[in-house]
């Protein structure tokens, strides 16, 4: 049955019954009640601009989950125009995920950031398990900006609308009807679905989402004063027992049981009732946003004419209202003459505030304050943060910050299969302030076909922490394909040994610059007899300056952003002792009795760039170049060419040959792609590329063209495990099609 007559005459009724019976207590009080339903409550947008286009005044708002969350923005003053393009400009992926922009990263943090699986804190003597999968800092921190206009108003019933959301007592199974404290919190936990967001500590409670009990609340807006209410739902109830058919489905219907049952007397209380129909998307369809805030502007278009006529028949009774589309109180905070900072155990205000870079006695705009927390976020001490503002007698503001430290230790797992490095597991444990305050310790341990091991300790240095002292040491055995003619030849065992020391400074969030020095010891023995192999050992020194810097908004298939790794090496102190065999005949080629062996120069460049052309595609830009200056072939330290992601120390990459495939003295690749989403996580890679070798020193042992160009297409499915990479690629001078297989993120 078509329910938009029913609306239409309704409000026609509702403008006789005014015009007949005045009401003496002035004009009705109007309701909004925003149901929730995670992404399907970005539907509600489309009802709010239809009551924005029909200029009708809503004195009252009540949500739950995501109706809290665009509630909310509109009863803080935000515009329907404005939030429709908040939820366009949205990352949905980053922000229902347990990472945090990479941007906002330290940069000593950013190669470790979101490389693991699972994360478990070591609290009360043991490793922890969460309440529920997702903390979504992110969420928090785009939660914490987009409400920064009333964050210091604790009374939600004084916003420009009075507000009211609902969550739930998981200790009692009460539904929570929350007026005050603070906002950013509020709508955390109205959303915090079971077993998928951390539940919320709040007012002495622990909160979960409201939509359990009441997702739907109209009585609530009814009690806030509402004469007449508009319903907008986007919950389609219970599935039916056929479409319940795994456990992840089991949960969320047991979950909404009495939900079903309270929205049996919620529907009855609405003056006029907008169901969306939206049966073809889920709670969790965020990566199909844009259909559902469409299919919620087709909805408040529908609805627009009843609106009007509401509108129309109140402004004739009681005269026009006036009516404002954008209510955004003034956000200037003033000048900041203290500061609190509560929570804290294992930092210091110190550390906190140096961290933000904050000083008394300046005004900061709601965007810089989050622009500073973000930079607390990037240190990883803290796990949440959130401010209050309140005025002083001087006229000047005291702002107050509430933070939530991250414990000190971290257990991380993962796993990885290459087809060159095999399968394996990494685990990784991590502390700071282990050894000394203001620093980081970790050791990583792979262990699988190939076994790796590698271990640091950085030390923050200076008052703003920009200056950072890195000591470490790495230890694997490789066995490594070796190739003649673009066959599979034979295979090596290789052992490498790594000791290195670092200072560097990171003036921002982007780069960092410093020097170093690094000891290597090589071993090389052969495993399987190849028509060209090494057997021995080098060990050599290297003093070294580097440059990095990393834009990039994401650690796995980044949007945006460039990454530049750039290093210049003086090699010296060799230590040779290495037998070359080709075609089962030895090469005399060192004498380690009566050789010199003089030190050289390296260069390693790479640089990667993300461009978004749209929603849907993304340009991808990489170049990558070493050169070994005055080289004397053989000594362990050549470049390594080919395969599609890094794993070991001297690779250049090259679609269309496998890991090992070529050795050379120097290289330099240019490759170009393009990655298209055609669904959620779900994507299609192609790369072109182009490589050139030995344009300086002439190779006497490595026979391969000086010209190699190759492509790949790559189909990618980002999941729980990190990325599933099916591959196929071609080269042209090899003239063979290969597969490339890879799962997660490597060692």
């Amino acid at each position: 049955m078509n329910r938009r007559p029913f609306i239409f005459f309704f409000a026609v009724f509702i403008g006789w019954s005014l015009t007949a019976h005045p009401q003496k207590q002035g004009r009705p009080k109007i309701g909004l009640t925003l149901s929730g339903g995670a992404a399907k409550g970005l539907a509600h947008i489309g009802i709010l601009k239809a009551i924005d286009s029909a200029g009708l005044k809503i004195d009252y708002i009540t949500g739950t989950s995501m109706g809290s969350i665009i509630g909310g923005l509109y009863a803080a003053g935000y515009s329907a125009d404005s939030i429709e393009k908040m939820s366009h400009t949205i990352d949905w992926d980053l922000m229902l995920s347990n990472q945090s922009s990479l941007s906002s990263m330290l940069m000593e943090e950013k190669d470790e950031y979101g490389r693991y699986d699972v994360e478990l804190p070591w609290e009360g003597n043991r490793f922890s398990l969460p309440s529920g999968v997702l903390e979504s800092q992110e969420l928090w921190l785009k939660l914490a900006e987009l409400f920064s206009p009333v964050v210091a108003n604790k009374d939600f019933t004084t916003f420009n609308i009075p507000f009211k959301c609902v969550a739930t007592d998981i200790g009692t199974g009460e539904a929570v009807v929350m007026s005050k404290g603070d906002i950013v919190s509020a709508v955390r936990a109205s959303m915090a679905i079971p077993s998928l967001f951390t539940a919320i500590d709040y007012e002495g409670r622990k909160l979960v989402d409201g939509g359990i009990v009441r997702n739907f609340p109209v009585k609530d807006v009814k009690e806030m004063g509402a004469d007449i209410v508009i319903g907008s739902n986007v919950a389609a109830g219970l599935s039916p027992g056929n479409k319940v058919v795994n456990a992840f489905q089991v949960l969320f219907q047991v979950a909404f049981f009495r939900e079903a049952e309270d929205r049996k007397n919620e529907v009855p209380l609405c003056n006029i009732y907008v169901p969306i129909p939206l049966e073809n998307y889920t709670m969790g369809s965020f990566n199909q946003a844009e259909e559902i805030i469409q299919a919620g502007l087709e909805e408040g278009r529908k609805l627009y004419p009843a609106l009007k006529k509401l509108v129309d028949s109140l402004d004739a009774i009681y005269g026009k209202q006036a009516f404002a589309r954008s209510r955004l109180p003034r956000t200037d905070t003033g000048s900041i003459s203290s500061v609190d900072v509560n929570g804290l155990e294992q930092t210091t205000s110190g550390f906190f505030l140096n961290n933000l870079n904050f000083v008394t006695g300046k005004a900061y705009t709601p965007l810089q304050l989050s622009r500073m927390v973000r930079r607390a976020y990037g240190t990883r001490y803290y796990n949440r943060i959130v401010y209050s503002i309140a005025s002083l007698p001087d006229r000047t503001k005291r702002i107050i910050f509430d933070v939530t430290e991250n414990p000190l230790t971290f257990s991380k797992l993962s796993l990885h299969y290459n087809e060159f490095s095999g399968i394996s597991v990494i685990a990784n444990v991590t502390s700071r302030d282990f050894f000394i305050k203001n620093s980081r310790s970790l050791v990583t341990l792979n262990v699988g076909e190939n076994m790796r091991l590698r271990a640091e300790h950085l030390q923050y240095i200076g008052k703003l922490k920009n200056f950072a002292l890195t000591l470490g040491t790495q230890l694997e055995r490789f066995d490594v394909n070796t190739f003649y003619k673009y066959r599979q030849d034979g295979i090596y065992r290789q052992h490498y040994f790594n000791l290195d020391g670092r200072i560097q400074y990171s003036g921002n969030r982007h780069y960092s610059i410093g020097a170093g020095t690094r000891f290597e010891l090589v071993r090389a023995s052969p495993s399987i007899s190849a028509h060209m192999q090494f057997e021995g050992k080098n060990s050599f020194s290297t003093g070294f300056v580097f440059f990095h810097y990393n834009s990039l908004n994401r650690a796995v298939y980044p949007k945006e952003g460039v990454r530049l790794d750039a290093e210049g090496q003086l090699v010296f102190a060799l230590h040779p002792n290495l037998q070359v065999t080709s075609d089962g005949l030895t090469h005399e080629y060192f004498d380690t009795a009566t050789a010199h062996y003089p030190a050289y120069f390296r260069t390693l460049l790479t640089v990667e760039d993300y461009t978004s052309l749209s929603r849907k595609y993304v340009l991808m830009i990489q170049a990558q170049s070493g050169i070994n200056y005055k080289y004397r072939e053989g000594m362990l330290n050549e470049f390594v060419i080919g395969g599609l992601n890094k794993l070991f120390r001297n690779q250049v990459l090259f679609a269309g040959l496998k890991e090992g495939n070529l050795y050379a003295s120097e290289v330099a690749s240019f490759q170009l792609g393009l990655r298209y989403e055609m669904f959620n996580n779900t994507y299609l890679i192609g790369r072109g590329n182009a490589l050139i070798t030995q344009f300086i020193n002439k190779a006497s042992f490595f026979k391969h063209p000086n010209l190699l160009t190759g492509y790949s297409l790559t189909f990618a499915y980002n999941f729980a495990l990190g990325p599933l990479e099916l591959s196929v690629m071609y080269c042209d001078q090899s003239k063979k099609l290969a597969s490339y297989i890879n799962i997660g993120i490597p060692f």
